[in-house]
C-alpha cells in the first residue's frame, strides 16, 4: 500500500477522469489523496473513496492565480507525506518536481493534452512563452508519465524524448446497454472553453431542427451566452450550468445527438480524445464528432458518430438535421454504441492504470 498524491487546479467533483483513477487506486489498495482549489462557486465537496484537499486562493483566476496556487500548493506538499506525486498537467508541475526531488520521491506526469497548444495559449503568444519555458525545463525530468492516445504520446515523445503510456480517459458507471427513449433533443457536456467550435455551433442552431442542451461552465461561457442572444437562438440553446458526473450519467441517455467539436487550429485540439466522446457512446448517443485522425480511427473500428470535416455553421447545421431526420443513419449509429462500449470501458482501460502504478513504485 502507498500513499499516492495527486494535483489539479479545479474544484474536483466534476473531474470524471481524476475520479475514475483515484478511485481505481483506491480498490488497489492504496491511499490517495486528490488536491484542488476552492473558491467562492465551489458547490460542497461530493463523498468519495479517496482523500479530497481544496486549496483556497485569494486570486481565482489569471496568471496571479496560478502563481499564488502553484506556491501554496508547494507548501501544502512540502508538510505532506506520499510515497509518489503525480501532476496533472502542466498548471501544476512545478510543485510536484520540485517536491518530489526534495523527497526523493516517484513523481509522474498525467498529461491530458498539449496544454501550450491549446487555443486559449497558442493565441497569446507572452503567456505561450511563458508555459512553453516550464514545459521545456519540466517535462524532460518526468520519466514517468501517461496520456490519453498514441498521438499525444508521439509528441511528447518527438519533443521531450520521454516514453509515455496510453490511457484514455474512458467512462465507468453505464450499463453497457443503456438505451433510454430520446427525445430529439442535442447535448453538449463538458468544459465550455475556447477553441470547442461554439462561435459555429451556436449559429448554426438557428437553422437545425431541435434545441441544444450545454452542460457545464468554462472560460468560453459568457461569450457563449452573448452569442446565444445576438443570434437570437436562447429559445434553442439552453445553459444548463454544471452538473455532477452522477448526474450527467442519469442525463445523458435521453437525447438523441452528442456534441464532439473542437476546432482544427490547435494541435491539442486536432490529436484530442475527450471524455464525452466515451459519454455518448455509454449512454447510447449518437455524435457529430470532429473528423480528426483520434476519432477517424475508432470510428472506423465501431461506426458510432458522424464525422463532420466542415465546422462552418452551415456544416454544422446540416450535418445534425442529418442525423435527426436520417433514421436508418441513427439508428446504425445507435446500435453500434453497446458493442463499442463492451470494448471500450473503464473496466479494461483501468488494467493499463494499475499496472502502471505498479511498474512505477516498484
Amino acid at each position: 500500500m502507498a500513499k499516492l498524491v495527486f494535483t489539479v487546479t479545479n474544484a474536483l467533483n466534476n473531474d470524471q477522469r481524476m475520479i475514475r483513477i483515484c478511485s481505481t487506486l483506491v480498490a488497489e489498495g492504496h491511499l490517495v489523496t486528490l488536491i484542488g482549489r476552492c473558491d467562492s462557486s465551489s458547490a460542497p465537496l461530493t463523498e468519495r473513496p479517496f482523500s479530497q484537499k481544496r486549496i483556497r486562493c485569494f486570486f481565482n483566476k489569471g496568471f496571479l492565480f496560478y502563481a499564488e496556487f502553484n506556491i501554496r500548493l508547494f507548501f501544502y506538499l512540502l508538510f505532506f507525506k506520499a510515497d509518489l506525486i503525480c501532476a496533472i498537467d502542466l498548471d501544476t508541475i512545478l510543485p510536484c518536481l520540485w517536491i518530489s526531488k526534495w523527497k526523493g520521491i516517484p513523481r509522474v506526469f498525467d498529461a491530458h493534452e498539449l496544454f501550450c497548444e491549446m487555443k486559449e495559449v497558442v493565441e497569446r503568444p507572452n503567456i505561450y512563452r511563458i508555459w512553453k519555458k516550464i514545459e521545456n525545463f519540466a517535462v524532460p525530468q518526468f520519466k514517468f508519465g501517461y496520456t490519453v492516445n498514441h498521438h499525444l504520446a508521439n509528441e511528447f515523445k518527438n519533443m521531450y524524448s520521454v516514453d509515455y503510456a496510453v490511457i484514455r480517459s474512458i467512462s465507468s458507471g453505464y450499463s453497457l446497454i443503456h438505451q433510454q427513449p430520446k427525445e430529439k433533443k442535442i447535448i453538449y457536456q463538458g468544459a465550455v472553453n475556447e477553441g470547442r467550435c461554439f462561435e459555429s455551433l451556436i449559429p448554426a442552431m438557428k437553422t437545425v431542427h431541435a434545441e441544444l442542451h450545454i452542460y457545464g461552465t468554462g472560460n468560453f461561457i459568457s461569450q457563449a451566452k452573448q452569442l446565444a442572444l445576438d443570434h437570437q437562438v436562447l429559445d434553442k440553446v439552453k445553459f444548463l450550468g454544471s452538473v455532477s458526473p452522477e448526474e450527467l450519467k442519469r442525463i445523458t441517455p435521453h437525447y438523441y445527438i452528442g456534441i464532439t467539436l473542437f476546432e482544427a487550429g490547435a494541435k491539442s485540439n486536432y490529436y484530442s480524445l475527450a471524455n464525452r466522446f466515451f459519454d455518448y457512446i455509454h449512454a447510447g448517443v449518437p455524435q457529430l464528432t470532429s473528423d480528426y485522425p483520434v476519432y477517424r480511427e475508432m470510428n472506423k473500428v465501431h461506426e458510432i458518430a458522424l464525422l463532420i470535416g466542415d465546422s462552418s455553421p452551415n456544416g454544422i447545421s446540416t450535418h445534425l438535421n442529418l442525423l435527426l431526420e436520417d433514421d436508418k443513419l441513427w439508428s446504425r449509429l445507435n446500435k453500434n454504441c453497446p458493442i463499442a462500449a463492451a470494448e471500450w470501458n473503464w473496466n479494461n482501460e483501468s488494467k493499463s492504470l494499475t499496472q502502471f502504478y505498479k511498474n512505477v513504485l516498484s
